[in-house]
């Protein structure tokens, strides 16, 4: 998404250099008006860039320096009752390149004084939560650098520190709300902005002195994916930064269609006690997806089966395992949309099952449909049959009916008759098996009269 209205309208000056800010003033007038006077009221001086993750984003903007403060502009005019702004549910930009300037979301659709700037291209996880209002010029991008590439502890907080010295406004085209604090001169930096940093700007440090290039690059790669975990959580993906896949599921892929879930189990089961073992299917047609994850009772059985089931031929397939990485079977995971949620048939409080749903059942639903019907005797099954079969023709009637009176030519009955065959919930070979069976019927009745 590109903006060809922009001006140059802000100079930031960091301890590692100037960053100049153009902002959107008439695609984004509240953001670009509660940053540009927040910089005229001189409210970012030392302020500290309190989280980087590397390609990812820079966020300062919080005086306090610990990523949990900062008002408005009409917070410190008003009170602090409007310490936050809502956000603008028409802000459209996206985080499309290097540079991005962004107010940050505070969980609750509504932004104060904190910002980022993108430290990577295409970073669509954070479109439609954080409210894009400006870029930082392409000669600055040598700062931006800078900031990536600096080391920074687990929290990803830089060991040293990087701050907003002084913020000069260039081009402000709103005008000043009354009673605007705006300093004479640049305010001195209080006590909490001070303790709220590690190692001053100007000392001199060196963390990975004494370790290798591969220890320094493992130490980074941790850091790095911390701070993605963090960001997931801000966003919502994750319910804490810091959890862990379960060690007792075991990921199956490479699997043959036609593998079954207790075909699996059978297999596995020799390791250990098995509490679930599910294949994924898709949700539409129920086709296997080939991969599979088996949850054992213990982490000893999960260890087992990893080291001896790798390439192992599974129905003329030979099969991948490996440790599971998903987190949907925590206790406390909540299920992403589309996931029926239940205890495990043995009961056991420690184990919940995901199921996918499918035309609004779980499969073990339909599962348990399917055998009630074939303990039916013959004469009822057929009887069941039969009026499914009616049920089936009359609701078709209908729809062939309503469809040809309220489209206005062939070609759109068509198109209607096409989209209820997309709907249904059988696979194309179904309903080909239908088709034809149908034309059979219709054939065979013809004659007959």
């Amino acid at each position: 998404f590109l903006v060809e209205k922009k001006r140059m309208s802000v100079l930031v000056e960091t301890s590692v250099g100037d960053l100049e800010i153009d902002l959107y003033t008439e695609e984004c007038p509240q953001e670009s008006l509660n940053f540009l006077k927040l910089c005229k009221c001189k409210y970012y001086n030392f302020s500290l860039f309190h989280r980087v993750v590397r390609n990812f984003v820079a966020q300062t903007g919080d005086p306090t320096g610990k990523g949990t403060g900062g008002s408005s502009v009409w917070g410190l005019l008003e009170g602090n009752h409007v310490e936050r702004f809502k956000r603008n549910e028409d802000n459209k930009f996206k985080h499309v390149k290097m540079g991005t300037l962004s107010f940050v979301n505070d969980g609750n659709n509504r932004h104060g004084s904190q910002f980022f700037i993108t430290l990577g291209d295409n970073i669509n996880s954070l479109d439609g939560t954080h409210s894009v209002f400006g870029e930082v010029a392409e000669e600055s991008f040598d700062v931006l650098k800078k900031i990536n590439d600096v080391v920074c502890n687990e929290n990803n907080q830089p060991y040293q520190d990087i701050r907003i010295r002084h913020t000069i406004v260039l081009d402000d085209p709103f005008p000043d709300p009354r009673d605007l604090p705006v300093p004479p001169s640049s305010p001195l930096p209080t006590r909490e902005q001070i303790e709220a940093g590690l190692i001053g700007e100007d000392e001199a440090i060196n963390e990975f002195e004494g370790m290798d290039e591969e220890e320094v690059e493992d130490i980074m790669k941790k850091r790095e994916a911390r701070g993605r975990a963090q960001i997931l959580e801000m966003v919502g993906d994750l319910p804490d930064a810091d959890i862990k896949a379960p060690e007792n599921v075991l990921f199956v892929c490479k699997l043959n269609p036609v593998t079954t879930d207790e075909d699996l189990k059978l297999i596995f089961s020799r390791f250990g006690k098995i509490l679930s073992c599910e294949i994924i299917r898709d949700w539409k047609s129920g086709d296997s997806l080939q991969y599979a994850f088996i949850e054992f009772e213990n982490k000893k059985s999960c260890e087992d089966a990893y080291m001896q089931m790798e390439n192992v031929l599974i129905d003329d397939r030979r099969i991948h395992v490996d440790f599971s990485q998903s987190v949907a079977k925590l206790r406390d995971f909540k299920a992403p949309s589309g996931w029926k949620i239940g205890k495990a048939k043995d009961g056991e409080e420690a184990t919940q099952k995901y199921e996918l749903k499918y035309n609004g059942e779980s499969r073990d639903e339909k599962d348990r449909k399917g055998s009630k019907r074939e303990e039916q005797n013959p004469k009822d099954r057929h009887q069941d049959r039969h009026q499914d079969r009616r049920s089936s023709h009359s609701s078709r009637s209908h729809r062939d009916h309503r469809h040809s009176h309220s489209s206005s030519s062939r070609g759109a009955r068509e198109s209607d008759r096409g989209r209820h065959r997309r709907g249904d919930d059988y696979d194309r070979r179904h309903h080909k098996d239908r088709r034809r069976s149908r034309s059979r019927s219709r054939e065979r009745r013809h004659h007959r009269h």
